[in-house]
C-alpha cells in the first residue's frame, strides 16, 4: 500500500520490497524444499533470490522502464544501459541466515542518481520492518522518524559486524580488529545481513558497524537510512566515498570518531606506517605464533606489541627443554636395594 508522505519512486521501491518479501517468507514456511546453489564456497544462492528480483525489477521497470538495474544476481542484464537512474539491488541479503532458518534477512532497493543515493527501501519480513529515507527528507522505520543512538562512549555501545567467510579473506586481520575493539565496547554482534545492520545503526538498536568484502548492492540503501538519520558512513579511513571500495564504517558521529582511529590501520588504503602498524598487530594476535594465553595478552590496551611476540619459538623452548632433562635424569636415581647404590 502507497503512502501519500513518501516520495512517489520510494512508493514504487515500497511496492516492490513488499512483493519481494511476500515471496520470501512464503518459502521460509518450508525453507528445506528450497533449492540451492553455491556461487562460491560459503556464499550460497537460492530460487528464493532469483524469484525476488524478478518480482523488483518487473514492478521497478513497469513504473520507470528508462531506468537502469543493478542487481545482485543477474548485473545490468535488465533496464537501460546509459540512465542516469539505476535501481541497486538485494533482492535477499542474509540468504545463509534464510537456509538455516535463521529470521534474520531483508530485502534491500535503493535508487542512484548520478552515482548518488536518493531513495533508499529496506524490508525485513519475517518482522513486517519497513526502513525508507528520502535524500534530505529524513529515514523512517514503519513510518516513525529514525536517529542514530545518542551514545558517545564507546564502552556503553554495541556495534555489529560481518565475519569474513570466503577462501582468501584475511581471517588474521579481523582477529586483530576484534582484539582491538571487544575490549574497548559493550558488545561485538554478527547478525548475518549487512543492509539490516545499517538499517539497525540509523533506528539506534547498535551504535555502529563496520566490515569489509561488501558489495554496493549490501550498502547503497543502508548508507543513506544512516545519514539520513544523523549518522556518518565511510570507509574505514573515514573516507565517505566508499560504495564501490569493499569495505564500509558507519555509527553515530561522536562513536564513527572514536572507531576511525581504531580501524585505519587495518584499511587497505592506510599509509605505509599504518600497515606496518596492523601487520604487527596481527601478528602478536595469531594464536599459531604465541602461546595459549595469547587472546588475554593482545587485549590489554592495543598498545605496542612485547618484544617477545616476534620470537615466540625462543621464548617457548626452554620449559620443554627443562622437561626433558628432568625425565632423563630419573632413571639415574638407584632403586632400593641396588648393588650400584651399595
Amino acid at each position: 500500500m502507497s503512502s501519500p508522505n513518501l516520495h512517489p519512486m520510494l512508493n514504487v521501491a515500497v511496492k516492490a520490497a513488499r512483493a519481494a518479501g511476500a515471496i520470501i517468507n512464503r518459502a521460509a514456511l518450508d525453507v528445506e524444499a528450497v533449492r540451492i546453489s553455491q556461487k562460491q564456497v560459503n556464499d550460497f544462492v537460492t530460487e528464493v533470490d532469483h524469484a525476488s528480483e524478478r518480482a523488483i525489477i518487473e514492478t521497478l521497470l513497469t513504473a520507470y522502464p528508462g531506468h537502469g538495474i543493478l542487481a545482485e544476481e543477474s548485473g545490468t542484464e535488465h533496464g537501460a544501459k546509459d540512465s542516469d537512474y539505476v535501481w541497486i539491488i538485494d533482492p535477499l541479503d542474509g540468504t545463509t541466515n534464510f537456509i538455516h532458518g535463521f529470521p534474520v534477512y531483508c530485502v534491500s532497493i535503493a535508487l542512484s542518481v548520478r552515482g548518488k543515493i536518493e531513495q533508499a527501501v529496506i524490508y525485513d519480513p519475517s518482522r513486517n520492518d519497513l526502513f525508507t529515507a528520502t535524500k534530505g527528507r529524513g529515514a523512517f522505520m514503519n513510518e516513525r522518524r529514525i536517529r542514530v543512538s545518542k551514545r558517545t562512549r564507546l564502552n556503553e555501545c554495541l556495534v555489529s559486524t560481518g565475519f569474513p567467510f570466503r577462501t582468501g579473506d584475511n581471517f588474521k586481520q579481523y582477529l586483530a580488529i576484534m582484539a582491538d575493539l571487544m575490549p574497548r565496547m559493550a558488545g561485538l554482534r554478527r547478525p548475518g545481513a549487512a543492509a539490516l545492520d545499517l538499517a539497525y545503526v540509523a533506528a539506534g538498536f547498535t551504535d555502529g558497524f563496520f566490515e569489509t568484502g561488501l558489495n554496493i548492492w549490501d550498502v547503497a540503501a543502508g548508507s543513506l537510512l544512516v545519514t539520513e538519520a544523523g549518522g556518518l558512513i565511510g570507509n574505514f579511513t573515514g573516507e565517505p566515498e566508499f560504495l564501490d571500495q569493499r569495505e564500509c564504517l558507519a555509527g553515530a558521529p561522536r562513536i564513527y570518531g572514536q572507531l576511525v582511529p581504531l580501524l585505519a590501520k587495518y584499511s587497505k588504503f592506510a599509509g605505509i606506517d599504518d600497515k606496518l602498524r596492523a601487520s604487527d598487530r596481527m601478528r602478536a594476535v595469531d594464536p599459531s605464533a604465541q602461546s595459549g594465553d595469547t587472546y588475554a595478552r593482545s587485549t590489554i590496551e592495543a598498545a605496542p606489541t612485547p618484544p617477545a611476540a616476534d620470537e615466540p619459538a625462543a621464548d617457548a623452548a626452554p620449559a620443554p627443554r627443562k622437561l626433558t632433562r628432568i625425565r632423563r635424569e630419573a632413571p639415574v636415581t638407584p632403586a632400593e636395594g641396588d648393588a650400584a647404590a651399595k
